[in-house]
């Protein structure tokens, strides 16, 4: 017999299990590797996403610390994170490429980034610091997370709290549909991202929907950071293009960075209509068919 409610996932245990799988993966080696950095920025995303969820019904100045503090985890890892993106990015251009690059052999920007950093033996004083600054920060929220009271969390404002982000998205997209620039795709690209973690908890209302739905979020979402990376290369660069001194094999190399651009957006913009396009209803977006939670 089909039940007449269904229970969510809950949050506390979810954001407990992030942060305690973050602290693994950062314990594993003196200078976490660049799968673990990637996979504990991911682990701080999906744990702020679920903490906005219940943001509204927490009334403690403490949860918007951690929000903060997650971020700042995140953010002390983004750099490394992105060195090394960026290097395999160029390093798959110049196999494509090599005629372009082989015109680019004077370029220090350039060979600065495709130049590849020995793994590190013996960290320095300054990512001893920041390491056990990040360490600090995990435990210092875990604590928290571990005696914050969410019993009393009400499930139907947590829906009315994931429309209000899906609705977000839903202009953001319509930004982006008409004025396409870089800022306009990050926002989008974050605050999808913010909607795939937080379907996670709602994944029992209609687990096979909900899956594929976050399949194609992930999709989408990992398009755009690849729009993103190459974006933030070109900003390394320091390229404009109507600077005329610029060498031919650099503009040549720019147009080919935008030509996969375009192959990127081109995949996403299917996938986002379908989903974010305005005047849909939400629940049927999600294909809820229990709404008694």
């Amino acid at each position: 017999m089909e039940l007449d409610y269904v229970k969510l996932k809950e949050l506390k245990p979810a954001v407990a299990g992030y942060i305690r799988e973050s602290q693994t993966l950062l314990k594993r080696a003196p200078v976490p590797y660049e799968k673990a950095v990637h996979d504990i920025r991911v682990l701080m995303k999906k744990s702020r996403a679920v903490l906005k969820l219940a943001s509204p019904q927490i009334d403690d100045p403490f949860f918007e610390r951690d929000i903060t503090d997650l971020r700042e985890v995140g953010r002390m890892l983004c750099s490394q994170r992105e060195t090394s993106v960026q290097r395999k990015i160029l390093k798959e251009f110049r196999k494509e490429y090599p005629e372009i690059f082989s015109g680019l052999r004077e370029n220090e920007i350039l060979t600065q980034l495709l130049e590849k950093h020995e793994p590190v033996q013996e960290p320095s004083a300054e990512i001893v610091a920041a390491l056990e600054q990040i360490d600090s920060l995990l435990n210092k929220t875990a604590y928290r997370i571990r005696f914050q009271t969410m019993t009393k969390i009400d499930p139907q404002l947590l829906i009315k709290e994931l429309e209000r982000t899906y609705l977000d998205i839903v202009g953001a997209y319509l930004n982006c549909r008409n004025n396409p620039k870089q800022e306009m795709l990050h926002k989008f690209r974050k605050k999808s991202k913010d909607f795939l973690y937080q379907l996670y908890i709602f994944r029992p209302l209609n687990p096979s929907v909900i899956k594929d739905l976050e399949k194609k979020l992930d999709s989408m979402t990992q398009n755009l950071g690849r729009y993103n990376d190459i974006a933030q290369i070109i900003k390394y660069l320091d390229y404009h293009y109507k600077n005329r001194s610029n060498p031919t094999a650099m503009d040549e190399l720019i147009i080919k960075f935008r030509d996969a651009q375009d192959r990127y957006l081109s995949r996403v913009w299917p996938t986002a209509y379908q989903i974010f396009c305005p005047g849909q209803i939400f629940v049927n977006v999600l294909g809820f068919k229990l709404l008694v939670i």
